[in-house]
């Protein structure tokens, strides 16, 4: 067996069973031999079972299925370098799939990195939590210049920072991470008033088509130049 002919066999054995979730124990129980293979073959860079590589290559309609069981709420934490560097190692030259992916498959690089690092940030590796918050990061800002619907973060950095430490928490499904992040985002944002600080392209109040930076003006008194308001009396002579 390898691992394609797995992946097959538990395809069609959930066709089958139309389980509303399932679990390794449910596997174990209808599919012994292929538990035996994932146990014995299939395994992450710091030694457990790799799961999110076997739901992710599954049909699509049966990854959300997936219920690995309860996350541990208060994980103890701890510091070890050493798991984090096996993967950070390993993924060293791919760092760049975090600021410019140029495909599917560095999309995909991107997610094994990020998936792996938030599972031991799961358990309680804060060195693994730094290191996902600061590739993930790098494509969060991205984002926030690129798509119209999440600049309204700009300017706030901690409270994404805080979104991101949120779904790392959170985060139970197999698939995407980064989507996950993505439409944690897009969501929590609707609510957000864009952050102009010290921002000359913030629209004027009486006029939102116009900005600021239209409006500047230099007072024929002093010399210095100031925003016009509405009732300003302006010299052009």
């Amino acid at each position: 067996m390898d691992f394609e002919h797995a992946v097959t066999i538990l395809n069609r054995l959930l066709a089958k069973k139309k389980p509303s979730t399932f679990n390794s124990s449910w596997i174990l129980k209808y599919a012994p031999h292929c538990y035996r293979f994932i146990y014995k073959n299939i395994r992450t860079e710091t030694g457990g079972i790799d799961w999110d590589k076997v739901t992710y290559a599954l049909e699509w309609k049966y990854q959300r299925r997936w219920a690995p069981g309860r996350l541990k709420k208060n994980p103890i934490p701890y510091e070890n370098s050493n798991e984090t560097e096996v993967i950070m190692n390993k993924y060293r030259s791919k760092f760049y799939v975090f600021i410019a992916p140029q495909d599917l498959t560095d999309r995909r690089v991107r997610d094994i990195i990020s998936i792996t690092l938030v599972r031991l940030a799961q358990n309680g590796n804060l060195t693994a939590k730094q290191e996902v918050i600061k590739l993930v990061s790098y494509t969060i800002t991205d984002w926030l210049e690129k798509y119209y619907f999440l600049n309204r973060w700009q300017g706030y950095k901690e409270e994404v920072q805080k979104q991101l430490e949120d779904c790392i928490r959170r985060y139970r499904y197999t698939g995407s991470f980064l989507n996950y992040v993505f439409r944690t985002l897009e969501y929590a944002g609707r609510g957000i008033r864009p952050f102009y600080a010290y921002s000359l392209d913030e629209p004027v109040a009486w006029d939102a088509e116009k900005k600021k930076i239209e409006n500047v003006i230099q007072d024929p008194n002093t010399g210095e130049a100031k925003l016009y308001e509405r009732g300003d009396y302006v010299n052009l002579e």
